[in-house]
């Protein structure tokens, strides 16, 4: 079989149409391929699965010198497909579930290790999204391990962990490291190796708390009407306007189904994923006519009864939270503003800072925004800019003067 970039490169974009892809996907791919073509031809000019994981690994934009999570999604996604055709010679459009991509162990310590830390989160019964963050900053330090040479957890030390984290540090902004730590610790603690836990906590992470920011009235607005206008798809305002009215998760959306909507009583019952405690939101008139003109105008016939679907083949549920990003970002720009860095996340911040500044009580929001822990909402008091001013003190007269001299 012939195995060049070229070769499989038209194999997988003829799929891609008679898959009935949007040409603007069709043309992320071929974007990739592009690039993936020049690594190749200059080391032989045949792709191999050994070449398209050294491809993937290159996650550091050149531009900005930094960690690329579009370029990691891209170039992990085209690997994905050319590995399926060379070894099944079938080219594999299916979505990939979120987390499962990246390199693995490969030494049967650490595989055998992997799949018991994977049993155990099961058996915990972690919700999905803990299981894939735990999951993948745990195979992340063993393939580190093996890069160093070390391939049973017995042969390594606290300094390991600590080079570990050293390596991700040109990937992963200070701010966010701190949740690589969390996410790391549970790992290393499900080892019983008490020197590499003392290790994480020895590299001193600490958590970022900057004041939270949010939308005007008058931007709110503006995404209000462009939703409501029919500026942009059923689906896309549904989405939108369940994140900003309701302050739900991106994995909540992305699980939504059609029996979690009580239409006559405008409102939602689910179980969160991150947390698996029950939920009930309601539903504002405009979110409810938007999910309705979606179910019933535009959303494709389909046997998955998750309530938001891709709109191009195949038609099964949006991949994961990055597709929800996508759809919010789309739905900003579209309303003019190209300089928020929209998100789920961000809109949860806003619809906190809109209780809050309706006087609704901390444990309410709380139970609104489906927090397991109530002080996780006090966060958001850094968004009331006007109560925060009012418990600014006075400076002492000549305290000023005082501290010149």
């Amino acid at each position: 079989m012939d195995t060049t970039v070229t070769r499989i490169a038209g194999v997988v974009v003829a799929e891609l149409r008679t898959a009935g892809y949007m040409e603007s996907t069709i043309g992320q791919y071929a974007k990739t391929i592009k690039a993936l073509t020049s690594f190749v031809e200059g080391r032989g000019g045949v792709y191999t699965p050994s070449l398209g994981a050294a491809f993937a690994a290159m996650t550091v934009s050149p531009r900005t010198g930094r960690f690329s999570a579009q370029r990691r999604s891209d170039y992990d996604r085209l690997v994905s497909v050319f590995d399926t055709y060379v070894h099944t010679g079938q080219v594999g459009l299916a979505p990939r579930k979120r987390g499962g991509g990246g390199a693995q162990p490969e030494s049967s310590e650490f595989t055998a290790l992997h799949s018991a830390w994977e049993a155990d989160m099961d058996d915990r019964g972690l919700a999905p999204a803990t299981r894939t963050a735990y999951g993948r900053v745990a195979r992340s330090y063993m393939v580190f391990l093996e890069s160093q040479g070390i391939s049973c957890l017995d042969c390594a030390d606290g300094a390991s962990v600590l080079g570990f984290l050293e390596s991700l540090s040109g990937r992963w902004a200070k701010s966010s490291l701190f949740w690589v730590v969390s996410n790391f610790r549970p790992f290393l603690k499900f080892t019983g190796r008490t020197d590499l836990v003392d290790a994480v906590n020895l590299a001193g992470v600490k958590r970022s708390h900057a004041i939270l920011p949010v939308l005007s009235d008058e931007d709110e607005q503006r995404v209000v009407h462009a939703c409501a206008a029919g500026t942009v798809s059923a689906r896309d305002a549904a989405i939108t306007l369940l994140a900003l009215t309701t302050g739900l998760r991106a994995c909540d959306i992305v699980g939504l189904r059609l029996v979690n909507i009580d239409w006559r009583g405008q409102s939602l019952g689910i179980v969160q994923q991150k947390t698996n405690n029950p939920l009930r939101v309601p539903l504002t008139t405009l979110v409810v006519a938007k999910l309705a003109d979606y179910v019933l105008g535009e959303r494709p016939t389909s046997g998955d009864d998750h309530v938001f679907l891709r709109s191009v083949a195949p038609h099964v549920r949006l991949c994961d939270h990055a597709s929800i990003h996508r759809v919010i970002t789309e739905v900003f720009g579209k309303a003019g503003l190209t300089n928020v860095r929209a998100g789920t996340q961000f809109l949860r911040h806003n619809a906190a800072s809109r209780m809050l500044r309706a006087q609704v009580p901390l444990p309410t929001i709380s139970a609104v925004l489906g927090h397991a822990d109530p002080e996780s909402t006090n966060q958001y008091m850094s968004v009331d800019q006007d109560r925060l001013l009012q418990c600014v003190l006075e400076v002492p007269e000549g305290a000023l003067e005082g501290g010149r001299s």
